[in-house]
C-alpha cells in the first residue's frame, strides 16, 4: 500500500545576489494553492548559507528560514533560484555540494533562471536537456559542455529536473509542479487567484516575438516588427514590408538579419504561430478561425508551422495546454 504522503516540502536555496522574484514566484504560487486546498500541503522554506540573510539582486535583504548547511531530506523538491550572484554560488564549492546532496534526497529537483549555472556546477544537469535566462544560454552551454542548454522554451522537464527560465518563468514552472501533485482545477485556480495566464506550455518560447530583447537597434526594423505586431493578419510578405519601409527587400533582409538574427518572412512566421498559441489556449476559436486571424490563411499551413515550430499539430497542443475546446 502506497504511503500516504502528510506535507510536501519545498526548499528554495538563496544566496547573495539571488532574483527575489526567482524565490517569490514559486512560494507564492505554492501558498496561493495552500490557500485554496492542497492536500498535502506544502511546507516551504528559504535556505540560505548557515540560515542568514541574504542581499538580494533589488538591493532588499531576505532572511533565511533554514540553515543550507543543516538542512535534510527527505524532500518533495528542491528549488535553486537564479540571480546576478549565481556565478559565485556556483563557484562555492559549499553550495554546490549541499545542492547536490540535497538533490539525492528530494523527489523533484528544479532551477529557475541562472540558478542553472549552479545545478550544472554540481553535476545534476548532466546529459540533459535544460535552459536559463535567454542571455546566459551561451555562457552555460560552454561552461557546461557536458549540458545541452535549449534557450527557447520558459522551462524545460528532464526527467525529475527541471530548469525554468528567466524569472517569472517560475511561475510557469511551479504551476506545473501543482497540477502535476493536486490536478488541472487547483493549478487553475492558482492562476486565477495570481491573475496570470492559466499556465504557459514549458515549449512556449522565452521572449514574445513582439516584446523580443534588446530592441532592434536600427529603427527602420523596430518599425516593422511594431506593424507586423498589430497586423498579424495583413499582407506581411517581405516585398509588402520593404515596400512599406521605402527600401529594398535585399536591404529589408539584410537590416532583419543583423538585428534579429532572421529574415523577415522567418520572424513574420514565428510571431504568427506564436500569436496563434496563445489564442489557441485561451479562447475557444477553431483552428481555422485561429489560423485566419493569425494571418495563415489556411488551417493546413497554420498545421505546418505549428509542427515545425512546437513538434505537435494545433489540435494536440490545445488539448496538452488545456485550451478551452473549440
Amino acid at each position: 500500500m502506497e504511503e500516504r504522503v502528510e506535507e510536501r516540502v519545498v526548499v528554495l536555496v538563496g544566496y547573495d545576489g539571488a532574483e527575489l522574484l526567482d524565490i517569490a514566484c514559486v512560494t507564492t504560487s505554492l501558498a496561493t494553492a495552500n490557500r485554496l486546498g492542497a492536500s498535502p500541503a506544502y511546507t516551504v522554506a528559504v535556505a540560505t548559507p548557515g540560515g542568514r540573510a541574504i542581499g538580494c539582486d533589488s538591493g532588499l535583504a531576505l532572511q533565511g528560514q533554514r540553515s543550507l548547511e543543516r538542512t535534510g531530506g527527505p524532500l518533495d523538491t528542491l528549488v535553486v533560484s537564479g540571480g546576478f550572484g549565481h556565478e559565485a554560488a556556483a563557484a562555492n564549492p559549499r553550495i554546490v555540494g549541499h545542492v547536490r546532496r540535497l538533490a539525492r534526497e528530494s523527489r523533484r529537483v528544479a532551477s529557475v533562471c541562472t540558478g542553472a549555472t549552479v545545478l550544472a556546477a554540481a553535476g545534476l544537469l548532466d546529459g540533459r536537456r535544460a535552459t536559463t535566462h535567454w542571455r546566459y544560454a551561451g555562457r552555460l552551454a560552454s561552461g557546461y559542455p557536458e549540458v545541452t542548454v535549449d534557450p527557447g522554451p520558459i522551462y524545460i522537464r528532464d526527467g525529475n529536473v527541471s530548469t525554468a527560465a528567466g524569472v517569472t518563468s517560475a511561475l510557469d514552472l511551479t504551476l506545473a509542479f501543482i497540477e502535476e501533485d493536486h490536478g488541472a482545477e487547483l493549478a487553475r485556480a492558482v492562476a486565477r487567484g495570481l491573475v496570470t495566464y492559466l499556465q504557459r506550455p514549458g515549449n512556449q518560447a522565452q521572449m514574445s516575438m513582439f516584446t523580443a530583447t534588446p530592441a532592434p537597434r536600427n529603427g527602420l526594423v523596430g518599425r516593422a516588427v511594431e506593424h507586423i505586431a498589430g497586423h498579424l493578419d495583413g499582407d506581411l510578405t517581405a516585398t509588402a514590408l520593404a515596400d512599406r519601409a521605402g527600401v529594398s527587400e535585399r536591404q529589408l533582409t539584410r537590416l532583419f538579419i543583423e538585428d534579429l538574427g532572421k529574415p523577415p518572412g522567418r520572424f513574420v512566421r514565428d510571431a504568427r504561430t506564436e500569436a496563434a498559441a496563445h489564442l489557441l489556449t485561451s479562447t475557444s476559436l477553431t483552428v481555422a478561425s485561429v489560423a485566419a486571424q493569425c494571418g495563415f490563411g489556411t488551417a493546413e499551413t497554420l498545421r505546418q508551422a505549428f509542427v515545425g515550430r512546437y513538434g505537435t499539430p494545433p489540435s494536440r497542443y490545445r488539448a496538452a495546454h488545456g485550451g478551452p475546446a473549440a
